[in-house]
């Protein structure tokens, strides 16, 4: 299939991006967008007479900075002073790395779990993903707390009640605002799914979820998928690509023979991503798949650049 998205070199109104543009070329959703423009006047985008906003080229490169400031751990209040600097001087004036904002939301978050406070823990979740984008959420406060709910359970009464409970809610706000923003999507199809024996399918919610951010849309298989299943699944609705997810050791026998017979038998490209892509890369290219890594950004631009 041709990739319909619009080129993003080129804008769509004398060299300004609307907001869907500018959220497919960043990653950064929407929400959070606006949250940054109203919270903290981090972006000034200009209006069009109706109100909708539109971007320049500065401003998409100002974002990118951003991002850059919020992976190394500084918090979204710290960010402005810095990315008004000069680049040149942005990274020598930048304060200590720190996880202080994450560490009081993973904090909040634990407190709410143990009261089993649904609507708090909505809340302080709601937040997190309105100021951060989806994958800082995940790697700086989902992946902790699920971590640290893991470890903890068997020496806490009702441990195992507050790691269902998290876990049950995580899935479920996840697939409700997947099946939301995916309602409206136009851009390529990606088939998303977990690898056989591969049980732990938060990651590629969250990657599904990132997926939307970037204009494509996304059919969800879940958790544990043979690998035989994707061909009569294509065949009924046809994708764009197939994106593969693997935290664990790959099963015996998926890499060297599993994998190597779908590639073969698909015109599409299949992507692999997670900790196993980025452990059996080798294994992974052999088998004529395409290696992402763990990493959200970089993983959407290859995939990007295969399919245009």
């Amino acid at each position: 299939m041709i990739d319909t998205r619009m080129d993003s070199s080129q804008p769509e109104d004398g060299g300004l991006y609307p907001i869907r543009t500018v959220a497919s070329l960043t990653g950064v959703n929407p929400i959070t967008l606006r949250a940054w423009e109203r919270r903290y006047n981090l972006i000034q985008p200009r209006r069009t007479e109706s109100g909708h906003r539109l971007y320049t080229r500065e401003d998409i490169e100002r974002i990118q900075r951003v991002m850059k400031f919020l992976s190394q751990g500084i918090s979204i209040s710290q960010v402005k002073p810095l990315v008004d600097q000069p680049v040149t001087q942005q990274l020598d004036n930048a304060p200590a790395l720190h996880d202080n904002e994450w560490q009081r939301y993973h904090t909040r978050m634990l407190r709410a779990i143990e009261r089993f406070d649904e609507q708090g823990l909505d809340a302080i979740y709601n937040e997190a993903l309105s100021l951060y984008p989806v994958n800082l959420v995940l790697q700086h406060l989902v992946t902790p707390l699920l971590r640290t709910l893991g470890e903890r359970w068997k020496a806490r009464a009702g441990g195992v009640a507050e790691e269902h409970f998290f876990s049950v809610i995580l899935r479920n706000k996840l697939g409700a605002r997947i099946n939301h923003l995916n309602a409206h999507g136009t851009g390529p199809l990606l088939l998303i799914c977990c690898l056989p024996g591969e049980h732990h399918e938060i990651g590629m919610l969250f990657f599904a979820l990132a997926a939307l951010s970037h204009d494509y849309r996304v059919l969800v298989l879940g958790s544990n998928l043979p690998l035989e299943q994707i061909p009569h699944v294509l065949e009924q609705k046809p994708c764009d690509a197939v994106v593969l997810s693997g935290s664990a050791r790959p099963a015996r026998g998926l890499l060297d023979l599993q994998l190597p017979e779908l590639t073969r038998q698909l015109r599409i490209p299949v992507f692999v991503g997670g900790m196993v892509a980025r452990k059996y890369e080798e294994a992974i290219t052999g088998a004529g798949a395409i290696a992402v890594g763990d990493e959200f950004q970089p993983a959407f631009s290859q995939i990007n650049s295969t399919l245009s």
